[in-house]
């Protein structure tokens, strides 16, 4: 589990709550039928409208991705692959790799260094790779976009969801103590758009957006080490190379690994 999303939103529930019980509002007035059905089918609603069906098939993964930590390899582990690589092609050549990509994991590494077995062109292995990871990465941002919209969506459909209530409020003035229970109620599906909209979706769409960003460059990191290892390079500037990618920690860390070994 990603224990800080859930904690997040454990403490998002907490402060909608919270806030209601010390405004001294009573916290069952969240149950409101009308208010859900207005905001969450709504959203759900605007959502079908503006996605295609096989954009929202991965909906179920996209929530899985959220709320579960994210299975890649670290940089510093891939760098030592990448010196494992660059080592045996040096003294075995570069047909030699093809045995060693059974270590190999990443489908998108895999297919990288098996181009370079192949003896394609460093230009035609770069320019693959490249528009690979250009498609991943229009994917990944046209999956966030589903809750950026759904987090634009909700707090309108809010506010929809008060007018709805307030029509029904004021068509009967009769009775002045319901009236004001009756007002009170209008305004909990703009309470929920506005809660939905900015404590979860656009939340959600910002968390799949940097789990994206972390992916994405270990791939650039690759596609770069790949590259050298086929242009020939030495361990030491392979190294060197790829040791940009990792931030002054993870460069500590590598460093103290490295001298332990």
């Amino acid at each position: 589990m990603d224990i800080v999303s859930i904690i997040g939103i454990i403490l998002g529930l907490i402060t909608l709550v919270g806030g209601m019980i010390l405004k001294g509002a009573p916290p069952v007035a969240l149950l409101n039928p009308a208010a859900l059905v207005i905001i969450f089918v709504g959203t759900a609603a605007a959502i079908m409208i503006s996605f295609p069906k096989e954009r929202l098939k991965v909906l179920p993964a996209l929530f899985k991705v959220i709320l579960f930590e994210q299975k890649l390899m670290t940089k510093q582990v891939l760098l030592g692959q990448f010196l494992t690589l660059s080592t045996q092609a040096r003294k075995e050549g570069l047909l030699s790799l093809e045995s060693a990509l059974e270590e190999v994991d990443n489908a998108f590494m895999k297919r990288g260094v098996m181009m370079v077995i192949d003896g394609q062109p460093s230009e035609y292995v770069e320019d693959v790779m490249t528009r690979d990871l250009e498609n991943m990465t229009e994917r990944h941002h046209a999956n966030a976009n589903i809750f950026t919209q759904a987090g634009t969506y909700a707090p309108t459909l809010g506010v929809l969801g008060a007018v709805v209530g307030l029509v029904a409020a004021l068509s009967d003035l009769s009775d002045i103590e319901k009236l004001g229970h009756a007002i009170s109620g209008a305004f909990i599906a703009t309470l929920f758009g506005i809660f939905t909209g900015y404590v979860l979706w656009f939340p959600f769409a910002t968390k799949l957006k940097q789990k994206s960003a972390s992916e994405i460059q270990l791939y650039e990191m690759m596609i770069e080490g790949i590259l050298s290892i086929q242009n020939g390079e030495s361990p030491k500037n392979l190294e060197d190379k790829l040791l940009v990618y990792l931030t002054p920690k993870e460069r500590a860390n590598y460093e103290a690994e490295k001298e332990a070994a």
